[in-house]
């Protein structure tokens, strides 16, 4: 019988549970932020995102945009781009083989086009220097070299441009088919992006994370949603100052649970909101919380004002697990932002991704999570391994014969069956590369479901 150990924390407690084959669940017994008992045989788990402002996010829309921009002049492109932001200063470097005209002006401009797009921009001197990051005083360097010749031998003949392992995985938890709290922590940051934009939240800054704990059945079905950290860059406006220090401001707080907690959750799952929305004031005594109550902590330190790249260094591909899956299924460990899909690192989850969705939107299994590997310029993937939690209507090895028969796993039938040799990276590389069923997120559809479910009859 195979067992998995995962590892959920909620605030002043580890817990660690396991998943064995058939969801019988042994977990020890949690505490809620009140150190309260959850009731036996429930369990806590806990996803995180970030926003498009927060700096590694910056870097990953940057190294899309590089992306992007070979890809509109040379489908063909081989590209690896590296993005490091800090404040005022944004490095891009890589190995990139292209017919596009990626000059160090053409970088330049790119550079500033997505800096402006998510909001690093002051309207004077004095806030552009408060921010410290803004797309018209950021200095821009770019290195660019072709990519090995001894990589490209082994791709060029349709084989993976690196070795690797990819996990894919779906879930019945929500409509687009992912676990909730990562579904849910997307949806927040989206919901901190649109209000900033539109302007109904003028105080609001690009930088903001956010995450959300789940409280789930002993089946492993969500029960309630027990806890929200929500944390948002801000300007002065929405600041006090006690003793010489600077403050968030309570009923900004309330503004952020009224604006953007509440909508985001109603919408999303409103029948797991139990209780109330408490909010949690950083420094004072926490309220008394009902047992069904959501624990809200907003800017939890006590102020955002320095956020963004001038708060905290940048860098491509720090963020996999936000891209992913929020910790819930496995990760191959490989970035995605910056690789043109030659690279098994992106392509292949995306691909593990479409099988796994499949699977679950064809009703063969609730839960299901897809591994391939591959060797570096050899075009089969060396396995094929599926893991349902016991979930599954069929065997997990007819499961992995149905893929083989449906899915085509070389680097050239993936890219090919998902379109990816397009210009559709940098919108990726914000909210989450999956559950967005955008229509160029090929990897979201579930156009192989039927096809499945009757083959496994």
């Amino acid at each position: 019988m195979n067992s998995f150990l995962f590892l959920a924390r909620s605030h002043d407690y580890t817990h660690a549970f396991k998943i064995q084959r058939g969801l019988r669940f042994q977990p020890q017994t949690p505490k809620n932020s009140e150190g309260e008992s959850v009731a036996a045989g429930k369990f806590l788990f806990t996803s995180e995102s970030v926003s498009m402002g927060h700096p590694d996010k910056v870097s990953d829309q940057i190294s899309d945009a590089v992306v992007d921009f070979c890809f509109k002049h040379d489908p063909m492109s081989r590209v690896a781009c590296e993005t490091l932001v800090t404040t005022d200063l944004a490095v891009v470097a890589g190995e990139i083989t292209t017919q596009a005209p990626l000059t160090r002006q053409a970088v330049d401009a790119l550079v500033r086009e997505v800096v402006t797009e998510i909001g690093y921009v002051g309207k004077d001197e004095a806030e552009k220097a408060e921010i410290g990051f803004t797309a018209d005083k950021v200095q821009v360097s770019s290195v660019f070299h072709a990519q090995s010749p001894h990589i490209s031998q082994g791709v060029d003949t349709g084989g993976a441009g690196d070795q690797g392992m990819m996990f894919g995985f779906a879930c019945d938890e929500t409509t687009s088919l992912m676990p909730l709290p990562i579904h849910l922590s997307h949806r927040l940051v989206e919901q901190q992006a649109d209000l900033r934009k539109s302007g109904k939240l003028k105080w609001l800054r690009p930088d903001a994370k956010s995450q959300v704990t789940v409280e789930y059945n002993s089946d492993g079905t969500p029960e309630r949603i027990h806890t929200v950290v929500l944390s948002t860059q801000h300007d002065r406006s929405v600041m006090i100052s006690k003793k010489s220090v600077d403050y968030f401001t309570d009923d900004a707080r309330q503004e952020i649970i009224d604006k953007i907690i509440l909508p985001v959750l109603k919408k999303e799952r409103a029948d797991l909101i139990k209780g109330n929305l408490v909010m949690i004031p950083p420094g004072k005594k926490p309220p008394k919380l009902g047992p069904q109550d959501i624990a809200c902590h907003i800017n939890p330190t006590g102020c955002f004002l320095v956020g963004g790249p001038h708060g905290d260094c940048g860098l491509t591909g720090r963020k996999i697990i936000v891209d992913t899956y929020g910790g819930r299924g496995r990760h191959g460990g490989g970035a995605f932002s910056g690789k043109d899909p030659t690279k098994v690192d992106r392509s292949a989850a995306y691909m593990c991704r479409y099988i796994a969705k499949n699977i679950v939107a064809a009703k063969l299994a609730k839960r299901c999570e897809v591994q391939l590997s591959y060797a570096i310029g050899y075009p089969d993937p060396l396995n094929i391994w599926v893991g349902t939690e016991g979930t599954s209507a069929v065997s997990e090895e007819k499961l992995v014969q149905l893929i083989r028969e449906h899915f085509s796993l070389t680097p050239k039938g993936i890219i090919e069956t998902l379109d990816l040799r397009r210009p559709i990276y940098r919108e990726t590389a914000r909210h989450g590369h999956f559950g967005r069923e955008l229509p160029q997120f090929r990897w979201e559809k579930t156009d192989k479901a039927d096809a499945l479910r009757k083959a496994a009859k």
